[in-house]
């Protein structure tokens, strides 16, 4: 059993990720300070550094937050046996999730943070999810790794256009099945 003082860093780190969260939501990525997030928990600026180093130590845990919480999605969503439909649906799961929360796709699908990139631990996150997705497209009969590349930019592209030009609404999320269909020929 996990000894109080365990549980309690434990929980404060949960706290700082969510702070971390929603003041990106807020504010965006880059738009708030340490003292600023220490104050949104509830503890004194000098108390962040005993669970986190830098701020760039908490984008990545936000980055590894953020892939747990597609792989959590994606597991849930049960995959059509016909691998044509597979991958529709997993097209869909992924702009869906995408476009469900800009900070999250700053952070996880784009390079927004200057000198910010994911440690090897968790950056091990998204090789996992981009595997699952490559396994996907394999047996919809996308195997050539250019068809991989253009399936992600053409997802990502629709997921950044949906948040970029008309958040709240379906404009681009629209576009997904006939942009599968295009790309499975």
């Amino acid at each position: 059993m996990p000894s109080k003082t365990t549980t309690r860093r434990r929980v404060t780190r949960e706290q700082i990720l969510e702070a971390g969260w929603e003041l990106a939501r807020a504010r965006g990525l880059t738009g708030w300070t340490m003292r600023e997030l220490a104050t949104a928990v509830g503890i004194r600026a000098p108390s962040l550094y005993a669970h986190f180093a830098s701020k760039h130590e908490i984008y990545d845990a936000m980055f590894a937050d953020g892939y747990r919480a597609f792989i959590a999605r994606a597991d849930a969503v049960e995959l059509p046996s016909d691998p044509r439909e597979a991958a529709r649906a997993a097209a869909r799961t992924f702009v869906e999730f995408a476009v469900a929360d800009p900070a999250r796709l700053n952070l996880l699908f784009l390079r927004v943070i200057p000198g910010f990139s994911p440690t090897a631990a968790s950056y091990a996150l998204a090789e996992e999810v981009y595997a699952r997705g490559v396994e996907i497209l394999a047996q919809a009969g996308l195997t050539e790794p250019g068809q991989v590349d253009l399936w992600t930019a053409v997802l990502s592209g629709l997921a950044t256009q949906q948040v970029s030009n008309d958040p709240g609404g379906d404009r681009w999320v629209r576009l997904v099945d006939p942009a599968v269909d295009l790309l499975l020929g």
